[in-house]
Formats: C-alpha cells, sequence, structure tokens
C-alpha cells in the first residue's frame, strides 16, 4: 500500500508541471535508475540523473513547440528543426 501511496505523490506532483519540466523529473529518475544500476554506487545514479534530467528537458522543452522535431547530426549535436 505504501508504494501505491508513493507512485500516487509522484504522478500528482508531476501533473501540474509544464512538458520540460516532466520532461526533466521523469529523465532524471530513469537516469539515476541506470547509472546506479550500471555502476553501482551513488556516484553513478548522480551522473545518470544529471544526464537524464538534461536530455529529458531537452526533449520535453520539443513538446512545448508543435511542428518542431528534435534531430542528432552526424556529429552527435542536437539541434530542433521543423519536422
Amino acid at each position: 500500500m505504501k508504494k501505491i501511496i508513493i507512485l500516487a505523490c509522484m504522478g500528482l506532483s508531476l501533473a501540474a508541471c509544464t512538458a520540460t519540466e516532466r520532461g526533466a523529473g521523469i529523465g532524471a529518475a530513469t537516469g539515476a535508475v541506470v547509472g546506479g544500476v550500471a555502476t553501482g554506487n551513488v556516484r553513478g545514479a548522480a551522473v545518470g540523473a544529471a544526464v537524464g534530467g538534461v536530455a529529458g528537458a531537452l526533449i520535453g522543452n520539443v513538446a512545448n513547440q508543435p511542428g518542431q522535431c528534435y534531430y542528432r547530426d552526424r556529429y552527435g549535436n542536437r539541434y530542433i528543426d521543423r519536422c
């Protein structure tokens, strides 16, 4: 029951956020889990959260711009352009 209450609180806390904030939150949480599992320590989880948060914010920012898509060029640079 405690897990359901915690998940409900997390879901409600993201409900009032913009798409950019939701993307950053979800990206940070996912990055922390992946970083922690991959490295087995807190430092990996922190780095994963930072990288995931930035990536999630960038992707969430595109959601606020209709007709715009998120792309990556052959050098790995990210940019936003018309779809």
